[in-house]
């Protein structure tokens, strides 16, 4: 199981990009595998630096968007 600090939205995201997923209940990094990148882009406050910041750290950890390489949420 990852450490807290592991499964938290990471430090670079911006304030807005934050507020747009607190907006739809995601405050942890973990809670974006069952959300498709596009969809998240659609926010209000997210744009392409926020996904790719989220992407990384999505990967860093060993994870991703639903639907992408690495998605392994369907096989559970």
């Amino acid at each position: 199981m990852a450490c807290e600090r592991e499964r938290d939205l990471p430090a670079g995201l911006s304030a807005p990009a934050r507020r747009a997923l607190a907006l739809i209940g995601i405050t942890r990094l973990d809670q974006l595998t069952g959300h498709r990148a596009s969809d998240v882009l659609k926010l209000h406050g997210m744009g392409p630096k926020g996904i790719r910041t989220l992407r990384e750290a999505l990967a860093d950890a060993g994870l991703s968007f639903a639907g992408e390489a690495g998605d392994l949420s369907s096989l559970e």
